[in-house]
C-alpha cells in the first residue's frame, strides 16, 4: 500500500529524523528468493507429470514429448547435410588401429576425430561414440584415451571427436595456435554460446548436433553393428550423452559418468544452481517443467548407467547436485519398472573427485560388456593402455580445424534475420515480464541533509522483490524540475555522500531517486550460509543471469521491471503527480533502462551513458565484454538496440559516449548511423555523468 509517509515525501522544508530504528530487510534474499520460487513451482509441475508415467502408453507419451521440448529449447533441429568425411592418417598399436577422420556436422563446420578400430575379434563390432568432458586437449586427454584404448582392446569400435572450442577445434588458439588463450574449456563454449543465444539458436544444439551427426559416422562404419550402438562420456562429455539419449534412438546403451545431472527444478533449490558452461544449461526449461534429468527419459527401457562423484556435491557442482540426482534416479528407476526393466538402470558412486578414474572406467566396460555383448560375468580390468603426445592423435596439420581444413567457428553459424518493426507486446515477451504489482513504496526512514532529506525506500516489484532506493528530496525543490531516476552498475551507494552528484543535484531543486535493481548494489544476492569455499565464486552475476534465463525469466527482464515499478510510484504520488519522470543510467544498466523507456510512456526521456550500441555488435566482436545480465533469447530475430529506441519515440533518448561490444568508445556518425533515422534519438560524444549534464535533462 501506498503509506501516508510516501505522499508527504515532497512536502516543503527539511523533517527531522524520527528517531526510530531502521528496519531494513535482507535485500541480499531477493534475487534467490524470486529465482527459488520459480524453481519450487517448476519441481512441483514437473513432479506432478512423472508421478503419472504409470504404464507404457504414459512414458511413450512423456518420451515424445521430452524430444519435441528440447528441439524447442535448443533452437530446433538442424538439417542433415552432406558429412564430406575423409580420412587424413593411421596408426596401429597392439590391439587396435587409429584412423584419423574429418567430416562436417554442418557444411564447413570440420570436425576431428580418432576411431579406434580392433585388432583382434570378428566384425560387426558394437560402436561406442566417445564424448569429452572439458578438457583443453579433448580427445587427446590422457584418462579418456585410455578409455577409447581400453574399449578398443576390448572389441569396440569407437569413436572420439573433439568437441567444439577443445583440442583440434580451439577457436580462440594461444598465439602458437595450439589450445585455448581463454581461461578455460568452459569458456570456449560459452563466449560463442551467448552470440548463439542472440540469434536465437543455443551451444546446445551445436553440440548435440555435433554428436548427432558423429553418431552417424559410427553407425555408417562398415564394421559396426548398428544394433549396438553405445555413448558414454566424462563430466561435459557425460552431459553430452544425455542431449544425445534426448534425440537419438539408435542408442543401444549409455553410460553417464559424472555429468551435470542436477536440475534446477529440484527440492532445495540452492541459487544460482548448478549453472555451467552454456550447452549444459537449458534455456527456457523452467517454463515448461522440462530438466536435465528428463534428457535421459527416451532412452527408457534401453540400459543405463550412471556413475557419480560423491565428491561433487562440495567440489565441482552444487550442494544438492548429489541428493537431487538420487532423488531423479528413483523416479526414472520407477518408469523403467513401469516398463518391465528395472534391471537396466543402475547408480553407482566413487568417493573420489570429478576424474574419469579407473574404477569408473572399469564400469563403463562392464556396463557394455553386460548389454552390449551379453557377457554379465566379464572381468572388468582395464586392458593395457599407454596414452599417445597430442600430436600424434592430431587429424589436421597443425592441430587447429580453422587453419587445417578452413573450418567456420560458431558464431558464424549465428545468422539471425534482419528485425522487423517490433512493437511493445514482443518486447514484453523477450523480456517475459510479470504481471504488475499493486503500487507499493514504504519509507523505511529518513534524515536531513544540508540541502535535502535522504529517505530510504523501498518498492515492491515482483511478488517477495522489494528494490530499495535513496530519494533525495530537495528542502527547496524547482517546480520545473523532473524526478530524476538513477541507475548505476555500482547501485544506490555509488553517489550517495555528501557532496556527491546526489547531493548536488538536489541541492539544484531536483528531486533524485538513487535506485538498485535486482542483481545491483544492495539486491547483490548472498553467497548462502553453510556452503563450501567454491560457491563463493559461483554466486556471481554470470550465474544468476544464466540461472534467470533457464527459468524463464531473463534477468534484463527483472531488472527492467524494477524500474518500471519505481515509474510507477512516482507517477502515481500525489507530490511527484505532474511532474516529468526522466531516466538517466550508465554502463550496462543502459540496457534495461531503454527496454523501460519503450514500455512506459510515462519516462518523458532517457539519457544512456557508455552503453551498448546493439546486440549484433556482439556478434561481430571475438572477446567481447558485455555482461550476460543482458543478454536476450533469440532478440535478433526481433529487435535490435536501434528499433527499441524508436519505439520510446516521440519521446527522447539520449545516447552518451556509447560503446561497441568490446568496450569501445564510437564516434558520434558511427553510432547515427546504428540509429538510423529515430528522430527521437540525440547521439553525444562523451560518457558525461555529472551535475551540468544530468540536472538540464
Amino acid at each position: 500500500m501506498m503509506t501516508r509517509r510516501g505522499l508527504l515525501i515532497f512536502g516543503a522544508g527539511a523533517f527531522a529524523a524520527r528517531g526510530a530504528r531502521v528496519n531494513y530487510r535482507q535485500y541480499s534474499r531477493c534475487l534467490p528468493d524470486y529465482l527459488a520460487t520459480l524453481a519450487r513451482d517448476a519441481y512441483e509441475r514437473r513432479n506432478a507429470a512423472i508421478q503419472k508415467l504409470t504404464s507404457p502408453d504414459a512414458i511413450h507419451a512423456r518420451q515424445r514429448w521430452v524430444r519435441k521440448t528440447f528441439w524447442e529449447l535448443a533452437g530446433g533441429m538442424p538439417e542433415r547435410t552432406p558429412l564430406n568425411q575423409r580420412t587424413t592418417g593411421a596408426f596401429d598399436r597392439d590391439g587396435y588401429r587409429v584412423e584419423k577422420i574429418v567430416y562436417e556436422s554442418r557444411p564447413g563446420f570440420h570436425i576431428p576425430a580418432n576411431l579406434y578400430v580392433p585388432a583382434t575379434g570378428r566384425p560387426p563390432y558394437p560402436g561406442v561414440l566417445f564424448q569429452m568432458g572439458h578438457s583443453l586437449n579433448g580427445k587427446a586427454a590422457e584418462s579418456y584415451q585410455k578409455c577409447c584404448q581400453g574399449l578398443a582392446r576390448l572389441g569396440y569400435i569407437v569413436l572420439a571427436f573433439d568437441p567444439m572450442g577443445q583440442g583440434e577445434r580451439t577457436y580462440y588458439p594461444r598465439r602458437n595456435g595450439v589450445l585455448t588463450r581463454l581461461d578455460s574449456a568452459d569458456t570456449e563454449h560459452t563466449l560463442p554460446g551467448r552470440q548463439l543465444l542472440l540469434a536465437g539458436s543455443t551451444a546446445t544444439q551445436v553440440q548435440v548436433w555435433d554428436a548427432v551427426r558423429s553418431l552417424d559416422v559410427l553407425a555408417g562404419h562398415p564394421k559396426v553393428d548398428p544394433a549396438r550402438l553405445a555413448s558414454t562420456g566424462q563430466s561435459g562429455g557425460a552431459t553430452l550423452t544425455m542431449l544425445l539419449a534426448a534425440v537419438d534412438d539408435r542408442l543401444a546403451a549409455a553410460a553417464v559418468s559424472s555429468g551435470n545431472t542436477e536440475n534446477f527444478a529440484c527440492a532445495d533449490f540452492d541459487p544460482p544452481g548448478s549453472t555451467d558452461d552454456a550447452e549444459q544449461n537449458l534455456i527456457g526449461s523452467g517454463m515448461f517443467a522440462f530438466d536435465r534429468w528428463d534428457l535421459l527419459y527416451p532412452l527408457a527401457p534401453k540400459p543405463l548407467l550412471i556413475l557419480a562423484s560423491a565428491h561433487d556435491f562440495f567440489g565441482t557442482y552444487s550442494p544438492t547436485y548429489l541428493s537431487n540426482g538420487r532423488e531423479e534416479f528413483e523416479k526414472l528407476k520407477r518408469v523403467y519398472a513401469a516398463l518391465g526393466s528395472d534391471d537396466r538402470i543402475q547408480w553407482d558412486e566413487t568417493p573420489l573427485p570429478h576424474g574419469l578414474t579407473y574404477y569408473l572406467r572399469t564400469r563403463i566396460y562392464k556396463w557394455f560388456e553386460r548389454w552390449l555383448k551379453g557377457r554379465p560375468d566379464a572381468d572388468a580390468a582395464e586392458p593395457l593402455v599407454k596414452p599417445e603426445r597430442d600430436e600424434v592423435l592430431w587429424v589436421g596439420a597443425s592441430g587447429n580445424t580453422v587453419r587445417d581444413f578452413g573450418s567456420k567457428t560458431p558464431p558464424m553459424l549465428a545468422r539471425p534475420t534482419a528485425p522487423g518493426r517490433a512493437g511493445a507486446a514482443d518486447i514484453e515477451r523477450l523480456l517475459a515480464l510479470d504481471e504488475p504489482l499493486g503500487l507499493g513504496v514504504v519509507e523505511v526512514a529518513r534524515v536531513p541533509s544540508e540541502h535535502a532529506d535522504v529517505i530510504a525506500i523501498e518498492v515492491a516489484t515482483a511478488p517477495g522483490v522489494y528494490a530499495p532506493a535513496f530519494l533525495f528530496a530537495p528542502h527547496a525543490p524547482a517546480k520545473d524540475k523532473p524526478v530524476l531516476l538513477l541507475l548505476e552498475p555500482r547501485g544506490r551507494l555509488a553517489q550517495w555522500g555528501e557532496g556527491g552528484l546526489c547531493h548536488q543535484l538536489a541541492a539544484a531543486g531536483i528531486p533524485v531517486c538513487a535506485i538498485d535493481v535486482r542483481g545491483i548494489g544492495d539486491l547483490s544476492p548472498e553467497v548462502g550460509r553453510g556452503n563450501p569455499a567454491y560457491t563463493i565464486p559461483h554466486a556471481a552475476e554470470e550465474e544468476y543471469a544464466w540461472a534467470s534465463l533457464i527459468l524463464g525469466k531473463p534477468l534484463v527482464g527483472q531488472r527492467v521491471a524494477d524500474l518500471l515499478a519505481f515509474v510507477r510510484v512516482f507517477h502515481s504520488m500525489e507530490a511527484t503527480r505532474g511532474r516529468r519522470i526522466v531516466v538517466a543510467a550508465s554502463g550496462a544498466l543502459t540496457v534495461p533502462a531503454l527496454f523501460a523507456a519503450a514500455l512506459e510512456p510515462r519516462i518523458e526521456s532517457t539519457y544512456l551513458s557508455g552503453g551498448l550500441v546493439s546486440f549484433r555488435s556482439i556478434l561481430e566482436v571475438e572477446e567481447y565484454q558485455h555482461p550476460t545480465a543482458n543478454f536476450l533469447p533469440g532478440v535478433l530475430r526481433v529487435a535490435d538496440l536501434a528499433i527499441v529506441a524508436a519505439l520510446a519515440g516521440p519521446r527522447r533518448v539520449v545516447l552518451s559516449g556509447t560503446v561497441d561490444a568490446a568496450g569501445v568508445r564510437m564516434d558520434v556518425a558511427a553510432v547515427r548511423a546504428a540509429y538510423g533515422d529515430a528522430r527521437n534519438v540525440e547521439v553525444r560524444p562523451e560518457s558525461a555523468w555529472d551535475l551540468q549534464t544530468l540536472a538540464a535533462l
